[in-house]
């Protein structure tokens, strides 16, 4: 039996806002984590899948424990990614909706630092921000977090290289009474060091089953590929999902590049996300992937943290993930708002052997994905060809002599010869 916000101490205010954004059921982390803060003084620690509602997890508690009449920084919230950090910002203005004077800014990398400056100025109660540009703001002695009492780690695991020892930095400056909330997917060894290091030996631990992916709604599949043929087996199964949005998973930066390339090449609706490409350019992929004017997104997994996109039909890992829990947090992506969901997995000959260990960890079952016969993947790479050719752009650079040549060479044939013809031309007896 679901339990009501109302029931979880969320004042009235927040409850109205919830229910205008069509939020009325607490999620599991939701439901252990919001007492916890609003009722406890002790530092938290929460180990839960993304994609679970940790933003209303620690969003709630923090927009009511502040005070309003108090216009100084009260609450900062570290996170890996600019993505993910204006995500938060916009989700908790939307939850805040119902409550006046309560000011969030959002201040992340990548873009100037000179009104992030302007805007801290101003008054401003809760601050989400990557470590780095927070420190760079700290060392200006452009922002003063001396009397926030409250400390957020967000997706704690995807920050072990960036925050180094800037959390030391941060931590220094805030309140030694402060609270401190950590939430990570994963607990590596660095992030456990990060507890004891940071946190009071007395600290509530919430896990939840990060391995819960089995319990979704997912279809899990599997396809053992040769090298040379894992692109059009790629390219086969998204030709079978055109108009559906998805996310295909790669370890590397420089196999995003390649892999992005080749599905432009052969006019797939797609795009490239990684953090090597500048803040603009992230911007303007991420914008044309939530509204759907690119269908294909491809990325690794630290710059796909800040995505929110409900309607996304399938994962593909197009490289298998080296950690079980990576796996959970890319197939999560799908499966949202009580839609079924759909992941597949590419594999080469030597990595079949370890969906067994993959299942067995993750409690989830594969089914093999009917790779197409030689004669299809040919077919459907004729298909992209024409594909190409219908949205080739005209050259209007070439002279009008030499066009009129060729429509000599044609000017007889019907369209259906020509067609057949060109068919005939990529497939010779």
């Amino acid at each position: 039996m679901s339990i009501p916000f109302k029931d979880l101490g969320v004042i009235e205010p927040l409850q109205k806002a919830l229910e205008a954004l069509g939020i009325t059921t607490p999620t599991d982390i939701q439901q252990k984590a919001i007492p916890a803060l609003l009722t406890s003084k002790k530092d938290l620690v929460a180990l839960a899948r993304t994609g679970s509602g940790k933003t209303i997890a620690f969003g709630l508690p923090l927009l009511q424990l502040i005070d309003r009449t108090n216009p100084t920084i009260q609450a900062v919230i570290v996170v890996p990614t600019r993505e993910l950090g204006q995500q938060i910002q916009a989700n908790m203005e939307s939850f805040a909706a119902q409550m006046p004077n309560v000011t969030i800014a959002a201040i992340c990398g990548g873009v100037p630092i000179k009104a992030q400056i302007e805007r801290l100025t101003q008054p401003t109660q809760i601050v989400v921000a990557t470590p780095g540009r927070l420190i760079d703001l700290m060392n200006r002695n452009a922002i003063n977090i001396k009397n926030a009492n409250y400390l957020v780690i967000d997706e704690a695991d995807e920050m072990i290289s960036s925050l180094g020892d800037g959390l030391d930095k941060i931590v220094k400056e805030l309140p030694n009474n402060r609270r401190t909330a950590l939430f990570s997917a994963t607990m590596p060894a660095t992030i456990k060091q990060m507890i004891q290091k940071y946190m009071s030996k007395d600290v509530i631990q919430i896990e939840l089953d990060i391995n819960a992916v089995g319990k979704q709604d997912i279809t899990h599949q599997f396809v053992v590929v040769e090298p040379i043929e894992k692109l059009n087996v790629l390219m086969h199964f998204l030709n079978s999902r055109i108009g559906q949005r998805g996310i295909i998973f790669c370890k590397t930066k420089a196999a995003v590049n390649k892999l992005a390339k080749n599905l432009a090449i052969n006019k797939f609706s797609s795009g490239a996300l990684h953090g090597s490409l500048s803040q603009p350019i992230r911007d303007r992929i991420m914008g044309q992937f939530r509204e759907g004017h690119i269908d294909i997104l491809v990325a690794t997994d630290l710059a796909a943290r800040g995505i929110d996109v409900k309607e996304i039909a399938y994962v593909v890992h197009y490289h298998l993930p080296d950690v079980y829990q990576v796996y959970t947090h890319r197939s999560g992506r799908t499966a949202r708002a009580g839609v079924p969901g759909y992941a597949l997995t590419i594999l080469q000959k030597e990595e079949a052997i370890e969906i067994k260990d993959f299942e067995e960890e993750l409690g989830v079952y594969f089914t093999e994905y009917q790779k197409a016969d030689a004669q299809s993947l040919e077919e459907n790479s004729s298909l992209l060809w024409a594909k190409q050719i219908f949205k080739t752009k005209l050259n209007q650079n070439l002279s009008k002599e030499f066009r009129e040549k060729m429509h000599t060479v044609f000017h007889h044939l019907s369209k259906e010869e020509l067609i057949d013809k060109l068919i005939a031309h990529k497939h010779p007896k």
